[in-house]
């Protein structure tokens, strides 16, 4: 866990829970906003409704905070990465 920066550290800390999406690592301020204007607002219903996280496929989750959401290109990869490794330590 030393490569992790704080924020992905404290995510992954602990059980999503009614997480906001901004505690993402990854999902800055504006992306947040962007994400709560289309009607996701918890980090549960991201990981779990959102193309790709469920069928593991990173690139088509990253395309869609990208297309969809305005996400820039590093904090796609940055917020797929950071769902990846809760999955990977919860599921």
């Amino acid at each position: 866990m030393d490569h992790m920066s704080p924020r992905l550290r404290a995510f992954l800390s602990e059980p999503i829970g009614e997480k906001d999406v901004c505690w993402v690592d990854g999902i800055s301020h504006e992306l947040a906003i962007n994400l709560v204007t289309k009607g996701i607002n918890k980090t549960a219903y991201l990981c779990l409704t959102r193309p790709g996280i469920m069928h593991k496929n990173e690139a088509e989750f990253q395309r869609w905070l990208i297309c969809c959401c305005g996400a820039t290109e590093c904090e796609a990869q940055q917020s797929s990465n950071c769902l990846k490794e809760w999955c990977a330590c919860f599921l």
